[in-house]
């Protein structure tokens, strides 16, 4: 079985027990999460890109280029989000977490749901 690459955005210093980040473009960074088999695999962080107004897919090729294959996000806005489906990222709504592992673990037990449009919102709204 191959190894999805996760990531979820987070607070510092990143990690499992950290609290997932309000809105992906904003957050201090990110937690790589790699799963195998259904199960945590490998763990380490990213630092976030800067964040300009209207410059969302800075991030999102930053993900990209990190292999990155799914994110789990609380918030972000249209345009990141149709940017994340150009690149092949499928985004999952797990802004109800309260850890990046509460996030991970609601990602491997199935029960997130996909992000769309109506869960978008104008940007940096937190």
């Amino acid at each position: 079985m191959e190894t999805i690459r996760i990531a979820i955005p987070s607070a510092q210093p990143g990690g499992l027990d950290c609290a997932i980040g309000a809105h992906f473009g904003h957050c201090d960074c990110y937690t790589l999460v790699d799963v195998a088999q259904g199960a945590i695999a490998a763990i380490e962080t990213l630092p976030n890109m800067p964040h300009v107004h209207g410059g969302c897919m800075a991030p999102v090729n930053h993900l990209s280029q990190n292999g990155v294959q799914v994110l789990l996000a609380g918030g972000m806005g249209m345009r990141p989000l149709m940017g994340f489906a150009q690149v092949g990222i499928t985004v999952y709504h797990g802004g109800d977490a309260a850890s990046v592992k509460d996030a991970v673990d609601a990602f491997l037990a199935g029960s997130l749901v996909p992000f769309d449009r109506n869960q978008t919102c104008g940007g940096g709204c937190e």
